[in-house]
């Protein structure tokens, strides 16, 4: 066997230990808060070491499009749904001992939250220095010295914040970086784009009828929201018991974002079964919304066609440079998802019908965008005349495989890499 066959081997090799996870059942068992989908705070790496970069080649470049950190629910009807129909109940004495207890809960989490409703909280913050640390600890030759970062993001101020602590931080490692940072209009086509033609074919016929048959195989409020109730004739005529669970569930994920994380829970609310099937719900959502499914034209990622175009483009402009250092985008999870199924990271370009086939073929949400999510390219040469630029994908700090062969994974040709996306991007074509 020859060395290029063996490298190529070994590339196979990688790919398969990074789609070889746990089934979701087995894993949400284990760990409750990843059935969060969106609300999962970070996590954090599990691959605390980067790999070697192949003899002579060193990083030089770094090119970053992240999501905000922990933040609470960004809209007041997450807490007023719960809270107007159980102080109702409690009003006609109709609430169980669970259900004035679990009242008492929300109020809290209602109260913590009231005046902060879509900010980052402590935790978000934190998330945001760590990751940047990892990032000047990972790849120093980035940041040395005089080294320029440029960072943009959403006019939204979680993400501007989430922007201004990642900054921080590295300023605290290296003074001397030449910072720019900016948060503007100018930048949403890019950082947070729309598309309505994409987004009016989401709710086609057939994904809501797909949709629609998933999660009635898959309801379980039955119980979860009747054990509230102290009056069975009073909850089936006056509570939308399905409606009530989607925000408890809701409200049970995002406890972890909060500085109440380690004092109150509304997961003791259902079983692993239960907590399962909430989950799948979610997870089948956000697949017809961002992934590439069939059922609404199999095209949603290129709503993010502009972000990636631009990604290659700057990329390119910044290889010509002796010292490009880094660039970093701040941005929400609506254009993180779809940017990664359009990169075809870790096999979430998945595209199939069955919507049961979805956890078997690998697609798991929680896998990509928790609060905090990133996407970093890491840009590899031995100098400024080296044509053969190499480059790593990681998610979540993690490294990443793309549908690419390779002879240096987790390392790839930035040369074949850039032929992929361009001509992925060239197969679109606009309706006028």
């Amino acid at each position: 066997m020859t060395k290029r066959h063996l490298l190529l081997l070994l590339s196979v090799c990688f790919g398969v230990l990074i789609v070889a996870q746990p089934h979701p059942r087995q894993e949400l068992k284990k760990n409750v808060p990843f059935s969060a989908s969106n609300n999962l705070a970070y996590p954090g790496p599990t691959q605390h070491k980067p790999s070697a970069p192949p003899k002579g080649k060193k990083p030089f470049y770094l090119t970053h499009f992240g999501r905000h950190g922990s933040r609470y629910l960004n809209n007041p009807r997450d807490y007023d749904y719960v809270l107007t129909i159980l102080r109702k109940a409690e009003r006609l004495d109709k609430l169980s001992p669970l259900g004035k207890d679990v009242l008492k809960r929300i109020i809290t989490l209602d109260g913590n939250a009231r005046d902060h409703i879509g900010e980052l909280t402590s935790l978000g913050e934190q998330q945001m220095k760590d990751i940047a640390r990892r990032m000047v600890e990972n790849y120093p030759e980035v940041f040395e010295g005089d080294a320029t970062v440029s960072a943009r993001s959403t006019i939204v101020l979680r993400c501007v914040f989430s922007m201004e602590n990642t900054l921080h931080q590295m300023l605290a490692m290296n003074p001397r970086l030449r910072i720019s940072h900016t948060a503007s209009y100018s930048d949403m086509w890019i950082l947070s784009p729309y598309d309505k033609k994409l987004s009016d074919r989401i709710n086609s016929v057939e994904s809501r009828t797909a949709y629609d048959a998933y999660c009635r195989r898959r309801q379980c409020w039955q119980r979860v929201t009747g054990q509230l109730f102290s009056d069975k004739d009073y909850f089936d005529q006056q509570v939308n018991g399905e409606r009530l669970n989607y925000y408890l569930f809701r409200m049970a994920g995002s406890v972890q974002n909060t500085d109440l994380r380690q004092h109150l829970t509304l997961y003791d609310l259902y079983n692993d079964d239960e907590i399962y099937k909430n989950w799948q719900m979610e997870n089948a959502y956000w697949y017809l919304g961002y992934g590439h499914t069939p059922l609404n034209g199999g095209q949603q990622p290129f709503s993010l066609r502009n972000t990636l175009r631009s990604i290659v483009s700057e990329a390119d402009s910044c290889i010509a440079l002796p010292r490009p250092g880094a660039q970093l985008r701040f941005g929400h999870e609506t254009a993180l998802l779809p940017l990664v199924c359009l990169m075809e990271l870790n096999g979430f370009g998945l595209s199939v019908k069955d919507l049961d086939q979805l956890e078997k073929r690998g697609w798991v949400n929680y896998r990509v965008f928790p609060m905090a999510a990133n996407i970093q390219m890491v840009f590899y040469r031995r100098d400024i005349d080296d044509e053969d630029v190499l480059v790593k994908v990681m998610l979540n700090e993690n490294e990443a495989t793309l549908p690419i062969k390779t002879d240096v994974a987790p390392y790839y040709h930035w040369a074949d890499v850039r032929r992929f996306f361009l001509q992925k991007l060239d197969s679109y074509a606009e309706e006028e």
